[in-house]
């Protein structure tokens, strides 16, 4: 006999994941001899690196049905959508776990806020999606690689982001283009905290660069429906291994990837990269970029590689001092953010943040 459980927006996107292959070599929710060998050892039990657990939570009444049942029927309004064959029924230990995915167990984080509020009951098993209807306009490897095939780019590099591109990132992608024929600009645009910028600020902002400053650049911009973790090192790696799926050869990890406060070193994403690299065939190079600003010296936005003038001629491009000049609608100076995209932000108004 199959149950139902309803879901919420962001469980059907990851299903919707699952399915069209952005996730792989998952096929659905992990079981608990995977979640285990991901918390421990940043790979899955067959060995492949994977260092995010993905797993679906439920509650304790719907976890007693699984425990003797084979299939779980999932709903979203109340509507069947997808269906897991159950595989495994587990629970998870909050106070142990979260400290070795998160570094941390501080309620402060986000993103163990976030994971400490779910169920600790889970279910593993492999996804189908019912509603076929969903994939219509959903990223896919398929589409991407096709578009990648269709431009003839054998090289792609992915850039990950979950703000409105600055100076800082511009330069970053400028210095990819020179390695690679092409550039996926992939923003992040599922869950994030509240503060942070929103889908429309984030896409909005990207194409007025393109119309102004991207023109006849080998660019492709496509949003990933994902949540933010604020994982920092293995959310890195995580949002690698998404693009290598999607396509992309080559992928930017730059300065606190994926991190939140003070919670990661400043290059704690690069040392773990290269730790992985080592063991691991990941099937993506790792661009492992230093923190770019703007030098007075040099006159140009240069980084520690190339730049080796004292901090009086250094210029910090900073997100935070970015983002409050947003809000009070001004516009950033023009050595952090191009006119043009702070001009296409403040036209949002209150929509520029996430706020609930």
């Amino acid at each position: 006999m199959s149950h139902r459980y309803e879901i919420n927006a962001e469980t059907l996107q990851d299903c919707i994941n699952f399915s069209l292959g952005l996730f792989n070599p998952l096929k659905g929710f992990m079981g608990s001899a995977d979640y285990n060998s991901v918390v421990e050892h940043m790979c899955l039990a067959d060995g492949n690196v994977w260092t995010i657990p993905l797993t679906l939570d439920v509650d304790y009444d719907t976890f007693m049905q699984a425990v003797a049942s084979t299939r779980l029927t999932l709903t979203y309004n109340h509507k069947p959508v997808a269906y897991i064959d159950i595989e495994d029924c587990f629970q998870v230990d909050f106070e142990i776990d979260l400290k070795k995915v998160f570094k941390t167990s501080d309620i402060a984080h986000p993103g163990v806020a976030k994971e400490s509020g779910r169920h600790q009951y889970r279910i593993g098993g492999p996804i189908t999606v019912t509603n076929k209807s969903l994939h219509n306009d959903a990223l896919s490897p398929v589409k991407t690689k096709a578009f990648f095939d269709s431009k003839g780019w054998k090289t792609v590099a992915g850039f990950q982001t979950r703000n409105p591109i600055h100076k800082a990132h511009e330069y970053l992608q400028r210095v990819a283009l020179e390695q690679c024929e092409g550039l996926f600009i992939n923003p992040l645009v599922g869950w994030k905290k509240v503060g942070d910028f929103s889908e429309a600020a984030v896409v909005d902002g990207y194409k007025a660069m393109i119309k102004e400053y991207y023109v006849d650049v080998n660019i492709h911009l496509d949003t990933l429906r994902t949540p933010m973790l604020y994982a920092g090192p293995r959310e890195a790696i995580f949002h690698a291994i998404i693009r290598r799926n999607l396509g992309c050869t080559h992928f930017i990890i730059g300065r606190d990837h994926a991190g939140v406060g003070d919670y990661y070193g400043k290059y704690e994403a690069h040392e773990l990269a290269n730790k992985i690299i080592k063991k691991y065939d990941l099937g993506i190079e790792l661009l492992l970029l230093k923190e770019p600003f703007y030098c007075h010296k040099c006159a140009q936005i240069v980084s520690e590689n190339t730049c080796g003038h004292k901090a009086k001629y250094v210029e910090k491009i900073s997100g935070t001092i970015i983002r409050d000049m947003l809000a009070q609608n001004k516009r950033p100076n023009e050595l952090s953010m191009r006119a043009e995209v702070a001009d296409a932000i403040i036209k949002l108004g209150k929509n520029k943040f996430i706020r609930s």
